[in-house]
């Protein structure tokens, strides 16, 4: 199997909580590298950037709001099958459907607040690690 590189988003509802220290532990003991990290506050601009594949969704304006409503923690994630194996990490998207030990069952408190974001797909992992970070920034 090779290494992969997916993309993490600590979103505002949990860096408001303070819990980014927490979830990016979660994140280590699974096996996965940080191999990049950084605190950002999007503009409503640059979370409609990122979301576009939903534009046409009814969730589409809330979730841009969501994501620009405060900082949220950006990272580089590596590890082997690292796409599927974060996706699993982090858990169904409403938190109380979420398997027990997952980031979102433990710190989501709804599914406009499930605390991460990752990247479904090769393609798409590729696409928003080059939105949030320069090969310069990828230490791995």
């Amino acid at each position: 199997m090779a290494v992969e590189r997916t993309l993490s988003l600590i979103k505002p509802d949990a860096t408001k909580r303070n819990i980014t220290g927490a979830i990016c532990k979660m994140i280590e003991d699974a096996g996965f590298c940080i191999i990049a990290q950084k605190r950002v506050k999007l503009t409503y601009e640059q979370a409609s950037r990122f979301y576009a594949v939903h534009k046409d969704k009814p969730f589409y304006d809330e979730v841009c709001v969501i994501m620009s409503s405060g900082p949220i923690v950006a990272m580089v994630l590596e590890k082997e099958n690292a796409i599927a194996d974060y996706r699993t990490l982090m858990g169904a998207t409403i938190p109380s459907a979420a398997e027990n030990g997952t980031i979102r069952k433990q710190f989501g408190e709804s599914v406009d607040k499930n605390s991460v974001h990752g990247s479904d797909s090769a393609e798409n992992a590729e696409q928003e690690i080059k939105m949030f970070f320069n090969e310069l920034e990828i230490i791995g």
